[in-house]
């Protein structure tokens, strides 16, 4: 059974369709990011799956217990951090841990302390978090919705505001509750970047339609790749490679011969070039990253 199965998921207002049937699940341990325009549609989708906004259409089942159902049996299983989490800034952080963890019955003073130590605040817990940087509320506020052990946490935007220091050491703590606690971490950002670094999966969503799913390690496993060549003499390089890679798009930069072909490939191209009496001074790889991804699928919109 997936931590998370999501079906049909929609959101009308009036007339207007701002989610439109997303379907997707989320396994055990796995972080998947939610990546999409401004607009697109992903706060919406993510406060739907945790009972902050009603749902117009769809199934959103966590451990396959429905929320709509059985709304307290399944939110019992969620941690949820939307931006900036709320904390109690005169109190110090473990004021604030007891306040939030009698909302939960069962969670022992061990539990407590193990969060703590899990979200590396050990030597600061005792400190009011009015003193706390922006980078140790966060971490604070992962304390609190990891008291009561759930299954899954939902952050939408967790980095906003962070430095790119503090933004890496989330990151450290995220990957570490997915890898070794098994936690299941649904996250939204606008970070193309800090996504391919966090995350296992990405799905993105444009205009409220979920258009694409992807494995991260199957982009950096890929095997077609843009490469450029540096060459003396540019214009018979191209006809050379126009006679060899019939098809394929050739683009030309001054000295520079870009065109998109399979790693094994690139050795052949080179002999063939030097047989032609085409001195080669370098030859970059680059590998397509998110952002070619997302733009790619989404025609490069944004905004």
């Amino acid at each position: 059974m997936s931590l998370l199965q999501i079906r049909d998921l929609t959101k009308k207002i009036g007339s207007k369709v701002i989610v439109d049937q997303v379907t997707l699940n989320m396994e055990k341990g796995e972080i998947l990011g939610l990546l999409g325009p401004n607009g697109a549609g992903k706060t919406t989708t993510i406060r739907m799956i945790v009972g902050l906004m009603s749902k117009s259409g769809g199934q959103v089942l966590i451990n396959g217990t429905d929320t709509q159902a059985h709304f307290e049996q399944a939110m019992k299983q969620v941690g949820v951090i939307v931006e900036n989490p709320d904390l109690y800034k005169y109190l110090s952080g473990y004021d604030n841990l007891i306040h939030f963890s009698r909302m939960t019955p069962g969670v022992t003073e061990a539990r407590i302390r193990e969060v703590v130590a899990l979200v590396s605040l050990e030597h600061n817990i005792n400190d009011k978090v009015a003193t706390y940087s922006l980078g140790m509320r966060q971490r604070l506020g992962l304390a609190v919705v990891l008291v009561h052990k759930p299954s899954l946490l939902v952050l939408d935007e967790p980095t906003n505001g962070l430095d790119p220091a503090g933004i890496r050491e989330l990151r450290g703590h995220l990957k570490h509750l997915a890898g070794q606690e098994g936690v299941g971490i649904l996250i939204s950002s606008h970070l193309m970047s800090e996504m391919e670094q966090m995350c296992d999966r990405v799905a993105i969503i444009q205009k409220g339609k979920l258009v694409g799913i992807h494995k991260i390690s199957d982009m950096a496993d890929d095997q077609r790749s843009k490469v450029s060549f540096e060459v003396d003499r540019p214009d018979l390089a191209v006809q050379v490679l126009q006679t060899i890679m019939s098809g394929n798009e050739i683009t030309t930069d001054h000295r520079h011969i870009q065109i998109h072909v399979d790693k094994d490939q690139i050795p052949e191209i080179t002999r063939m070039l030097m047989a032609a009496g085409i001195n080669i001074f370098g030859v970059h790889t680059f590998r397509q990253s998110l952002e070619d991804k997302f733009i790619e699928i989404t025609g490069g919109e944004y905004h």
